[in-house]
């Protein structure tokens, strides 16, 4: 017993420390940024760092498929209907702890150096503490009620991070657009919750979950219910159709494309299906949805990625093409495999985006990549972090990617052969536009101007090390997932198999790939790289290309370039109609109608303000006059009132 109250109060503590730091972190920051000046970024950071100390505290400390719930109050509490204050404390939650902390406190260092001349430093970082404040409440609820909280949290920090250079308003355009879009996908989260308080009576994950089970797989509530969270999902993680307001999101200071576009934010939606695993594996519908959904992001985002030239943009849209493939991976029922490349990719992309980052610094916010080329010469930690980034993604071993990858895509070996084929050809266009990139930014010879040329330099320290750190940590991470046919032990999959029990036990289970087919397939992957890689290579070093001018561009270069027109088709389709239709009703209803009531009753006012006026004279001889008029008036009406009754 004595034993048991130890250990609670053990968790307890730094569970409630990990959110609570970047709180406070965030409250300091508000409210003394301006007098502490610089300092303003330390304490950011530190606060970040406590929370990444406490995650490691409970990582050591929660045995092996055990989880803890820690109640902080019964916060709503109607006829039979409670939602506590609680977090819950399991392997998936403290893998996505270790996560965003780990990650974050890496980017919040980072950004003292990239910020350090903006005139917006403390509340820059006010905004990061606070987004990561409510991230940490989105993966730490038990109940899907604190999950939305901390999902409706992060989409305004979101906008207040992306707009943040407010004066520019191209960057508040992007910002609205990712708020605008981001509520689509939330009405549909919204929907499905209330579906679940309706028929469950409870928002509580085991709740929910263990009334699910008494129903049957296919259950048309069920699917309803799963359909519309990731109609959620699709809006936080930017799939098709919500997914044009990431790529433009890359208007905000690059290290928000790294924690929310790469490691945080943008996989709450993976993070969103894994925590409703058994919902998804009842809903046999919703996971062939999810499947289509993921795979045809993944295709069509390694598409435009292949003629992108704004070096940020490259990255956005190789983000969503790989979220495509997490959520690939999740239509398959392989729940584990997803999160483990959430966990990788959050690494290597963050990495990318702060190396991309460190040549923007390095070029005087320069990011067009036509405008670059060998910058290997002159900044080679960045180039050097940023390769070992870009082979991670490629899917070259031993490198993360590789091993997170290979998982996916021998799971869709055994799915379906045609997913396989395209997800095989999603990875390998992935391989080729980011080497593309290497060769464009880093090889041949510089493109920019010479004044440019004069001030490039490396990033100081404290953008170096946070890039080798999560170099070091993209070569070695991958090694936490070996294939089978390395190792009979999956570290990963064994941590997280508490989590996914009762979905296993729903879906059809796959036979065991034999070792010849799953070396076949190793082979087929990385063969198909390396041709990428090399074709890259061909074109952009040895011949010397570099990608044209969009005046330039016809066919279906042109189509790809310009992103298949999505962004002209919703502009036609939805915004200028909605628009044109708010024109409308500007005049029909706001102008002719209530404008005209409004006015009509202030002129009625008016007049008779001014007739009343007349008899307002100040004279008493006028008054007693009209008083002794009324008295008549008075008398006269009673009397005949009397005589005709």
């Amino acid at each position: 017993m004595t034993d048991t109250i130890i250990q609670e109060i053990n968790l307890q503590l730094p569970a409630i420390l990990i959110p609570l730091l970047p709180l406070i972190g965030f409250f300091l920051n508000a409210l003394f940024g301006k007098k502490i000046g610089h300092a303003s970024g330390w304490i950011a950071t530190l606060a970040i760092t406590g929370s990444f100390i406490c995650s490691l505290y409970l990582f050591f400390n929660l045995p092996a498929g055990a989880s803890q719930t820690i109640t902080l109050t019964n916060w709503f509490h109607f006829k039979n209907i409670i939602i506590p204050f609680a977090f819950l404390i399991d392997p998936l939650t403290i893998t996505m702890l270790l996560v965003i902390t780990g990650i974050g406190s890496l980017i919040h260092l980072y950004s003292i150096g990239y910020m350090h001349h903006d005139e917006g430093f403390s509340r820059f970082f006010s905004y990061l503490n606070l987004f990561v404040f409510f991230m940490l409440l989105l993966v730490m609820g038990n109940n899907y009620l604190i999950m939305f909280i901390g999902w409706e949290g992060v989409g305004l920090c979101s906008y207040l991070l992306i707009g943040f250079w407010f004066k520019n308003q191209a960057y508040n355009d992007a910002a609205k657009k990712a708020f605008i879009m981001n509520r689509i996908g939330d009405l549909g989260f919204l929907i499905g919750m209330f579906m679940m308080l309706f028929y469950f009576n409870s928002l509580t994950y085991t709740e929910v979950m263990s009334k699910a089970r008494t129903l049957s797989i296919g259950n048309p509530m069920i699917v309803f219910i799963t359909l519309f969270l990731f109609v959620g999902a699709m809006g936080k993680s930017a799939q098709l159709p919500l997914y044009t307001w990431l790529p433009d999101a890359m208007a905000g200071p690059t290290p928000v494309s790294a924690l929310i576009h790469a490691a945080t934010m943008v996989t709450a939606g993976i993070y969103m299906i894994a925590r409703s695993n058994v919902l998804y594996a009842l809903a046999p519908f919703t996971l062939d949805i999810v499947l289509i959904v993921g795979v045809v992001t993944s295709l069509f985002a390694a598409i435009i990625g292949l003629l992108q030239t704004d070096i940020k943009k490259v990255l956005a849209y190789s983000t969503v093409s790989q979220l495509g493939l997490m959520f690939a991976a999740m239509g398959m029922g392989a729940f584990e495999s997803g999160m483990f490349h959430v966990v990788t990719h959050a690494v290597f992309k963050a990495l990318l985006f702060l190396g991309a980052g460190s040549v923007i610094h390095a070029l005087s916010n320069e990011q067009d990549m036509r405008n670059m080329g060998g910058l290997n010469k002159f900044i080679k930690v960045t180039y050097l972090t940023f390769l070992i980034g870009t082979i991670a993604i490629s899917g070259i071993p031993p490198f993360a990617g590789f091993f997170s990858k290979d998982e996916i895509l021998a799971t869709a070996f055994e799915h379906n052969k045609i997913i396989w084929g395209l997800l095989s050809f999603s990875s390998m266009l992935t391989a080729f536009y980011m080497f593309r990139l290497v060769y464009v930014t880093f090889f041949n010879n510089y493109r920019g101007t010479d004044e440019v040329k004069s001030h490039i330099h490396e990033s100081p320290a404290v953008m170096t090390i946070p890039l080798i750190i999560l170099a070091a940590c993209s070569v070695v991470i991958g090694f936490i997932g070996l294939p089978p046919v390395i190792s009979h032990t999956h570290s990963f999959k064994n941590y997280l198999s508490s989590v996914f029990t009762q979905s296993k036990q729903i879906l059809p289970s796959g036979h065991e790939m034999s070792h010849a087919t799953e070396w076949i397939l190793i082979a087929t992957a990385v063969v198909l790289a390396i041709v990428s890689i090399a074709f890259a290579y061909t074109k952009y070093v040895m011949q010397k290309q570099t990608p044209v001018a969009d005046s330039e561009l016809k066919g279906v270069s042109k189509l790809v370039a310009n992103k298949f027109y999505v962004d002209e088709i919703y502009d036609t389709v939805f915004v200028k109609p909605i628009m044109l239709l708010s024109d409308l009703f500007l005049v029909l209803i706001d102008k002719l109608i209530i404008d005209l009531f409004v006015h009509a009753v202030a002129f009625v006012t008016t007049q008779v303000g001014r007739l009343l006026r007349l008899i307002q004279t100040g004279h008493v001889g006028f008054y007693m006059f009209a008083m002794v008029v009324s008295m008549i008036i008075l008398l006269a009406v009673q009397i005949y009132s009397v005589v005709k009754f």
